[in-house]
């Protein structure tokens, strides 16, 4: 009974007799139709390896990032020797496997697997997985392809991905994946408008021929000229931005080299998109193209020169003659001479194109009407030197000698409040139009409101002179003689960084949004990450002093001190020089 039961039950599920060419009676007989044999797994040996070329000249495999790689066609079995047996059992065969249901098509395939050697598992093997893989993003719609790829925060992931297809590549060059990759990037958004570097755009004959009387020059020109490309969308953009922000942590190369025989001290250095401007204290201002070629020396002042502030093809500046002197850079002319002041200009700036302010030793600030010639007001309050000055709109705020600061209005020519709390000179201060930060020799940093005139916070950290300040929106950056900078949350009053930059004083402080460039009189510049506050780098060769470090997103300046000289480094910070750049030296005599 068990026998019949069991037999009825498989009856209804059992293969119908099929003839296999080739297959004897007696292994026919051997298969069971009620228990198919389970599938035997073949061994290491009978494995076949992908094809790969292992001639000992062959190439190394591509560095990361490489191309996915793509299944190997396998090629369908000749017919050119087949019989016409053959033939006429497969058109027997397709209608019976097709009037088959699932599990008879299962033991039909187990059987005929049963019969391969590993030869031919391994044909099956290659010949069924190709079919077997799909492509998800031919699947889904494109929004959901695109949705997918917007968690992939990693370029090189994305670079890698786009070469798997065409069909991925186009996916990939949807530019709105590259602008969310761009925000997750913290990467400034594109602007058509936007000035772009034009490095290596001059020739380097005609320029040898207008270099300025006294300099001499050795020119390095490269095979070919060439100007970098505005970005036109959010993937050159963000491939632009990315080699930049790698060149920063590991790359950059020094495009220029000026060299003074004189041991001058560098009291300002300013970058504007056509000019750098350095001032010193030997009564020379030296003006550059935003290459870093020298293209004139502006003379007039008799005594060392403290102060400057650019503003287009304008520059005003200030020293030890007392003078308030206008520049046209683009002539090298001095187009007006401001007297007015009695001791030392130690400071300047501008609110718009005509109207300069300065400070001085006098005890005064004076407001001028550069277009004009003429002092429109003269701001009398402070009882000691005015050492620093920031302006915002229509206010200006000083810090003196005096310890206090005071907030000015440039249109009334009044002072509207005056800031007191420190207990020592005031050497630094930063406005931003919400927030008025001073930094003073008592080493503490004080934070106030401009329209109210309350003391908001005091920030304790430093040991010495607090003597550089930058603030941007919630983020206050100070540096101090006591060779620290320290990173503030101005939300929390709280420092988030303390950062042992150098050895001694920190002579130069900048940030922006992903970094900090420190430099200070231990000859060192230090590139720090803003978030984490971690060393990335050093940026140069150690000097014996930096007197002043100013960058841009794809530029850096230094000015520091080399075997009793100084020196000007203009460095660009991309992953190698592109063609059309200049290597220059310089030697200031």
């Amino acid at each position: 009974m068990e026998g019949t039961g069991s037999g009825s039950s498989s009856g209804a599920t059992a293969s119908r007799p099929i003839n296999l060419p080739g297959a004897s009676k007696r292994q026919l007989d051997n298969m069971s139709p009620s228990q198919p044999r389970p599938l035997p797994t073949p061994g290491p040996r009978s494995m076949i390896p992908p094809i790969q070329n292992l001639l000992p000249s062959a190439p190394a495999s591509p560095p990361t990032p490489a191309p996915s790689p793509r299944p190997q066609p396998q090629r369908l079995p000749s017919w050119s020797t087949a019989n016409d047996g053959e033939d006429t059992f497969l058109r027997e065969v397709r209608p019976h496997f097709s009037r088959l249901d699932t599990q008879e098509r299962q033991r039909f395939l187990a059987e005929i697997l049963n019969l391969c050697n590993s030869q031919e598992l391994s044909f099956v093997m290659n010949y069924v997985s190709p079919r077997l893989k799909k492509d998800p993003f031919k699947c889904l719609p494109n929004e959901l392809c695109l949705r997918v790829l917007s968690f992939i925060d990693d370029p090189k992931t994305l670079a890698r991905a786009s070469q798997v297809s065409k069909h991925w590549h186009g996916l990939l060059s949807d530019d709105l994946t590259w602008k969310k990759l761009c925000e997750k990037h913290s990467y400034r958004r594109l602007s058509s408008g936007a000035p772009m570097s034009t490095y290596g755009s001059c020739d380097s004959s005609s320029y040898l021929n207008s270099v300025p009387k006294g300099f001499t020059t050795e020119i390095s020109p490269l095979t070919s000229k060439g100007r970098r490309k505005q970005p036109v969308s959010y993937k050159s953009h963000f491939k632009q931005r990315y080699m930049v922000e790698t060149a920063w942590r590991t790359g950059g190369q020094a495009i220029a080299r000026h060299i003074t025989p004189d041991q001058g001290v560098v009291t300002s250095l300013h970058l504007t998109p056509k000019y750098i401007v350095i001032a010193l204290d030997n009564a020379s201002i030296h003006v550059f193209n935003a290459d870093g070629q020298i293209l004139r020396t502006l003379t007039g002042h008799m005594m060392g020169v403290w102060a400057m502030v650019p503003w287009g093809d304008t520059l005003v500046s200030g020293g030890c003659d007392r003078d308030v002197r206008v520049w046209n850079m683009a002539t090298g002319e001095c187009t007006k001479v401001l007297r007015g002041h009695t001791s030392t200009v130690r400071c300047l700036k501008m609110s718009d194109h005509k109207t300069a302010i300065s400070g001085s030793r006098d005890t005064t600030l004076r407001i001028w009407d550069i277009e004009k010639g003429i002092c429109l007001n003269v701001l009398v309050g402070h009882t000691a030197s005015v050492r620093c000055l920031e302006i915002h709109g229509d206010l200006v705020v000083s810090g003196s000698y005096d310890t206090t600061a005071k907030v000015w209005s440039i249109s009334e020519g009044t002072c509207l409040r005056t800031l007191s709390g420190h207990f020592s000179q005031i050497y630094a201060i930063a406005f931003d139009g919400n927030r008025i930060a001073t930094g003073s020799l008592d080493t503490f940093v004080r934070i106030w409101d401009p329209h109210t005139g309350a003391c908001q916070g005091i920030l304790q950290g430093h040991t010495s002179l607090v003597g550089q300040l930058q603030m941007r929106g919630n983020t206050l950056v100070t540096g101090g003689s006591d060779g620290s900078v320290r990173v503030w949350s101005l939300e929390k009053m709280q420092c988030i960084h303390r950062l042992a930059a150098h050895d001694n004083s920190v002579t130069s402080l900048q940030f922006d949004d992903a970094r900090i460039v420190s430099g200070g009189s231990d000859g060192r510049v230090k590139v720090w990450d803003l978030r984490t506050g971690v060393l990335v780098r050093e940026l140069s060769t150690p000097a014996e002093a930096v007197w002043r470090v100013a960058f841009e997103d794809e530029k850096a300046v230094i000015l520091a001190s080399r075997a009793g000289r100084t020196i000007m480094e203009v460095c660009t910070l991309t992953r190698a020089i592109p063609s059309g750049y200049f290597v220059l030296e310089w030697y200031i005599v």
